[in-house]
């Protein structure tokens, strides 16, 4: 199977990854401790190896040979060669077929077997033994690609930070259950391109679609055992690489008309991005990849015990960013998805993780700085999970200036608020004006703080207004995985009911929790589903429910019956109107235009708070006025003045009357009421002085009809 060496050039080290130049293609790998590199070529079906090529140079610690007769669909993977010595940190074993870390793409599932370990499974010696299985028949192929692509006219949407609102989708669950997606396109990087989809996101005002992680992965052994998969995609082997399971076909162009499809309907595309772990787990993990190249280089191991990896994701390892190879192996993964495939913005996983130096998270940390000063990157969206489990894993607001984080203290403290817990209004007026206590600092603006009310892990909005305790059994884990308490309240039955004055409860709390999403200062993101009534039936950790469970219900009657998508457009098209809804400067409750201050907080009597009134231990009511004429942002004041808004919002199990405050306009109206059936009811107006009875549970938005006028100059 060995190749002619004079048909094998010595090539480039770089760039590293396999580059097709219309003539034949350069492999490079890196690999510091390696003896001997072997480049293996498959057949069109991978099912048999061809041949196998002596890569013939090694230059700065890279392999390297150039194929004058490759082409692109090649499929390859390689076999290094080196020392297997677990103890100190080498795990080589050239029996097991490794896939390229910057494969453009890869063909066909990772079929397990004891093969893929690099020690043999069930051994006295455990690790520290030696397999020689081939395990090459059930390894996915990396394919070799003509990158080409007419992207046209193709333009980033651009939207500005303060005008964003994301919405967070799983590209194979969004549309497995739509009927109008042809079968064998649903679940696919197609699917989510077709007009009936990227209408139905342009029309609901979102701005960006963040997407699950759509980088390669594997589905974990015990699952498979199971006959469960690796649904959510957390578990990376090919930062490069579209999951083969997203492409309906083997060509990675699909995502890249996906993106541009989506970019012309203005919808910018965000990656969940897994850079912190990978799916090779810990010691007594499969060898696919990184391990089998340079253990030593690709992942933190325990000082003095390299035997074992270091571990602050709970998912075995860590890659070793302290390591310049790794590092530019994630700073060209994500210039490359930005450059080649055209997306506008990442959102890191256990990023405290990525940024941890010796043990400690820190603020300077390499690949933070090194992201920061990239021009590349410079001009995307980068969004922070800002926490992990390892020691001081809880970093939210610490980030640097530039990066959004995911706010849980907005999740929990709405979600405690509306399922009534006492005492919380001075943090939800805190959550609501855009978390200044977490974020304003070092120039930093509202922007920073990803609000959300539900995500991908956790209950869905249907089913924390549903159920008051999680129902994981179908994860065969006996209900022992996912968060316990998740602020949830049933609104009086647990689970599915006929209960009418239930179900108008539910459907009632559900828009309290939208409308506080998307009228709180900072960048909104919407679970996808959401706004259909889609339900997990209490599952709160369906990461590996590749069903109905985790599928959105596209239903017609059942999305008819929860009204909630109109409702949607209406608080994301109230949110566009209105810009002191998306300040991206911090409240202040200082007067900034006509003597009026940006925020003013109301007792329900319509009088300013005082510093008592915020210390009422069961208060669960709050009003505030926001000033509708404050600047926006560099584009300096608005040209005219724009109503005043008036929030009234009663998470009281009783009614409550709110006084219209006295001094600020003349002439109210009431154009929202999440009590009423469409969440706006009927449009009357209300002067200063008079009362607003909320229904329980409620909230009214009010807008001046009559702008103040200017004070008179001086």
């Amino acid at each position: 199977m060995a190749r002619n060496g004079a048909r094998v050039w010595p090539g480039s080290p770089y760039p590293l990854g396999a580059t097709w130049d219309g003539r034949g293609a350069n492999f490079a790998l890196f690999s510091a401790h390696a003896e001997r590199v072997e480049l293996c070529i498959f057949d069109r079906g991978g099912r048999r190896e061809i041949e196998r090529i002596t890569l013939p140079e090694y230059t700065d610690q890279a392999w390297h040979g150039y194929l004058p007769d490759a082409h692109p669909g090649t499929l390859y993977g390689y076999r290094v060669y080196g020392p297997y010595d677990p103890g100190r940190g080498h795990r080589f074993n050239h029996h097991k077929l490794l896939l390229d870390p910057y494969a453009k793409a890869l063909y066909g599932q990772l079929k397990w077997s004891d093969a893929h370990f690099g020690y043999r499974v069930g051994s006295a010696r455990g690790d520290l033994s030696f397999d020689r299985r081939d395990s090459a028949s059930g390894m996915p192929k990396c394919v070799l690609i003509d990158p080409a692509f007419s992207w046209g006219d193709d333009k980033r949407p651009a939207t500005p930070m303060e005008d964003t609102i994301i919405y967070e989708l799983h590209v194979r669950g969004f549309t497995m259950g739509r009927a109008d997606v042809p079968v064998p396109l649903r679940g696919t990087f197609s699917a989510l391109s077709m007009p009936q989809i990227v209408d139905h996101l342009r029309d609901l005002g979102v701005t960006s679609v963040e997407l699950l992680p759509v980088h390669a992965f594997v589905d974990d052994r015990p699952l498979v055992q199971r006959s469960l998969v690796n649904y959510w995609g957390y578990n990376s082997i090919g930062f490069f690489a579209p999951e083969p399971r997203y492409l309906s076909a083997r060509v990675v162009d699909e995502f890249k008309t996906m993106v541009s499809r989506l970019h012309y309907a203005g919808i910018e595309v965000i990656l969940d991005v897994v850079y912190n772990h990978t799916a090779e787990g810990n010691h007594l993990g499969p060898t696919l990849c990184f391990r089998g190249i340079d253990n030593l280089s690709y992942y933190r191991l325990v000082p003095g015990n390299e035997r074992h990896y270091e571990d602050f994701t709970g998912c075995g390892n860590a890659l070793n960013l302290h390591h310049p190879r790794v590092v530019q192996l994630v700073m060209d993964s994500l210039r490359y998805w930005v450059e080649e495939m055209h997306v506008d913005g990442f959102r890191f996983d256990l990023a405290t993780t990525l940024a941890r130096e010796l043990k400690t998270f820190d603020t300077h940390a390499g690949f933070l700085d090194t992201i920061r000063q990239d021009p590349c990157l410079a001009r995307v969206k980068l969004i922070a999970e800002p926490w992990d489990v390892g020691p001081d894993g809880y970093q939210v607001g610490h980030f640097p200036p530039g990066w959004l984080e995911w706010n849980d203290r907005f999740r929990d403290t709405v979600r405690r608020s509306w399922r009534g817990d006492g005492g919380l209004i001075g943090e939800m007026a805190a959550r609501l004006s855009g978390s200044a206590d977490l974020f304003g600092h070092d120039g930093r603006r509202t922007w920073a703080s990803v609000n959300f009310v539900t995500a991908h892990d956790g209950f869905t909005l249907e089913d924390l207004v549903s159920y008051a305790t999680k129902r994981n059994e179908a994860n065969g884990e006996e209900n022992h995985d996912g968060a316990s308490e998740n602020y949830s309240w049933n609104c009086g039955a647990e689970g599915e009911t006929t209960d009418p004055a239930v179900l108008v409860l539910r459907q009632q709390q559900k828009r309290n929790l939208l409308t506080s999403l998307l009228i709180a200062q900072g960048t909104p993101m919407l679970l996808a589903g959401d706004e259909l009534g889609n339900s997990q039936g209490g599952n709160n950790n369906a990461y590996c429910q590749d069903n109905p469970i985790g599928w959105i219900d596209w239903n017609p009657e059942h999305i008819g019956s929860h009204g909630l998508v109109e409702f949607v457009k209406f608080l994301t098209s109230l949110r566009r109107q209105h810009p002191a809804l998306r300040r991206a400067k911090f409240l202040t409750g200082e007067p900034v235009v006509y003597g009026i201050p940006d925020v003013v907080w109301l007792t329900p009597q319509g009088v300013e708070k005082t510093e008592e009134d915020w210390r009422f231990p069961d208060a669960r009511c709050l009003a505030f006025l926001l000033n509708g004429s404050v600047d926006r942002t560099a584009a300096g004041p608005a040209e005219e003045a724009l109503p005043h808004l008036l929030f009234l919002l009663n998470a009281h199990f009783d009614e409550m009357a709110f006084v219209i405050p006295d001094g600020y306009a003349p002439r109210w109206e009431l154009v929202l009421d999440t009590a009423a059936k469409d969440g706006r009811g009927e449009r009357r107006e209300l002067s200063p002085g008079q009362a607003c009875n909320l229904p329980p549970k409620s909230i009214a938005l009010l807008l001046s009809l009559v702008a103040q006028a200017p004070e008179p100059a001086t």
